[in-house]
């Protein structure tokens, strides 16, 4: 089986949960309470976003990866569904990886390109080619196929794409809110974490997946905090946006630092907003910005 751009053997991050007993754990069952006060603490002490967050119109999603043995999850207005734009394309990628991954789907230079431009330049073109080859009900169904859940009534719904990146064709509304794009920060963080521990249809697809979302094009929202924070950082990331509606997420992995970081915001700053979390957030889990070393001499 050829992959785009990875040997069969999953090693894309120095993660790797794939072999760790922890790998198994679900991630709601990770929530650590201190993590989730420090939290809501720093970001109700925004006047703005408190606002935003009381109204529900901020969601945040936080998985600190550091320790493999000890991951630690939080999140504030996680269930709450959200428009998403761009960012369920995620689920596109998902959904296309099971198809090849069954047969129902040929993994053809043009399925594999469509694939690569719909995450890293979140082109829209590309991304409805993949939902006329797939079809929503081949998306739904694995959305919220016992394995992954990641479309789940019992927690405020999920990942969801129900109409075509374009002006025409049918809308296939999610059955909650009636959303075309839509996501929560939890089950967005959980697509990442079941992604980075080999948790998605296979292994070798997993690898793959990673690939195809590392090095985003697009640099604006979380990316373009860490290109000045953290320049060394790989990071696998899709992001959204449509009126004032932004969204982002991303797993970051690099010196000092390695987590899973989901933003939904229906505001019109909600870009700079995004741009903001990264150091909001980076403060919360205590990495530590680099000092200058004063010379002896």
């Amino acid at each position: 089986m050829a992959l785009y751009g990875q040997s069969a053997n999953f090693a894309p991050t120095a993660f790797n949960l794939n072999s760790n007993a922890a790998a198994k754990v679900p991630l709601r069952s990770l929530t650590d309470r201190q993590l989730q006060a420090s939290l809501f603490r720093e970001l109700r002490s925004n006047e703005k976003w408190r606002n935003l967050i009381d109204q529900k119109k901020m969601a945040i999603g936080l998985v600190d990866l550091r320790n493999p043995s000890n991951v630690k999850f939080a999140h504030i207005n996680g269930n709450q569904m959200m428009y998403a734009a761009s960012l369920p394309k995620i689920a596109i990628l998902l959904a296309a990886m099971d198809a090849l991954e069954k047969g129902e789907l040929k993994e053809s230079p043009e399925v594999l390109h469509d694939m690569k431009i719909m995450i890293s330049r979140s082109d829209n073109q590309a991304s409805t080619r993949m939902i006329d080859r797939l079809g929503y009900k081949k998306i739904e169904k694995v959305l919220t196929d016992p394995k992954y859940r990641l479309y789940d009534k019992n927690y405020g719904g999920g990942l969801w794409v129900g109409k075509r990146y374009a002006s025409q064709g049918a809308r296939y509304p999610d059955p909650i809110l009636g959303l075309s794009h839509a996501a929560t920060a939890s089950q967005v963080c959980r697509f990442y974490y079941l992604l980075a521990t080999g948790q998605l249809v296979s292994t070798e697809r997993s690898a793959q997946m990673l690939d195809i979302m590392k090095d985003p094009e697009l640099h604006h929202k979380f990316v373009n905090t860490l290109d000045r924070v953290a320049p060394r950082a790989d990071v696998y990331r899709k992001s959204g946006s449509w009126r004032t509606y932004h969204a982002d997420s991303a797993l970051v992995e690099g010196p000092d630092r390695h987590y899973i970081l989901v933003a939904l915001v229906d505001d019109p700053e909600g870009e700079a907003i995004c741009r903001q979390m990264v150091t909001a957030v980076e403060k919360v889990i205590q990495i530590r910005r680099p000092t200058a070393v004063r010379s002896s001499k």
